[in-house]
């Protein structure tokens, strides 16, 4: 973002703006996405749209952001509230609540945590990989952001190769799950299933 909304009418409309683009982008794609579009439908001035972002990319960056950061609080709660004895139903919750975002969260289709899907079982748009930081590439952001949960929330013991392993599951559960999402337009079960397996087998290696 060109500069963060300080006052409270500009926090709204910045939320109205990165509102109606999830909308958009599950009616016309981020392709068809216009900065235009997103001001009319948000009843800002196409003026005050490029006070706070640069181009659409910008706008989809910040969006993708909020979604990480909406996952990662209903993520908390979730954890809070289930008292687990142990991470591997962690790792069923964490999925759940993706595979939940996926089909109720307005453009999380399109969008999730920074990739451009066509679809929400892919393929991604190229040069897409790395909206959330110019250097690190989407995935090595999320799973950062997860494996520090879990040293925190359920006090697992930051070993050699905990970074790693966290990287390695992120990115073949984002495999899985768009698999999941190319079979079935709401994901198919039994590949979900399999993606937790897949996940909590491959962790418990490296957590204990």
């Amino acid at each position: 973002m060109r500069r963060r909304p300080a006052q409270r009418r500009s926090q709204e409309r910045v939320e109205r703006m990165l509102d109606e683009c999830a909308g958009l982008l599950d009616e016309v794609g981020y392709e068809a996405l216009t900065t235009k579009e997103v001001a009319r439908r948000a009843g800002v001035p196409i003026g005050t749209f490029y006070q706070f972002f640069t181009d659409k990319q910008s706008l989809v960056r910040a969006l993708a952001l909020r979604n990480l950061e909406a996952y990662l609080d209903r993520m908390a709660t979730l954890l809070a509230d289930a008292r687990l004895s142990d991470w591997a139903g962690a790792v069923d919750l964490g999925i759940d609540e993706f595979v939940r975002m996926k089909r109720t969260m307005p453009g999380f289709g399109v969008v999730d945590f920074g990739e451009v899907l066509a679809a929400p079982g892919g393929p991604a748009l190229p040069g897409t990989q790395r909206m959330l930081d110019e250097a690190l590439e989407n995935n090595v952001i999320v799973a950062d952001r997860l494996r520090s949960m879990m040293v925190e929330v359920l006090g697992v013991v930051p070993g050699d190769g905990l970074s790693r392993a966290f990287v390695v599951a992120v990115e073949a559960a984002d495999a899985v799950l768009k698999l999941a999402f190319r079979a079935h337009p709401d994901g198919d079960s039994d590949l979900i299933a399999e993606c937790k397996r897949l996940v909590r087998r491959y962790l418990s290696d490296h957590l204990q």
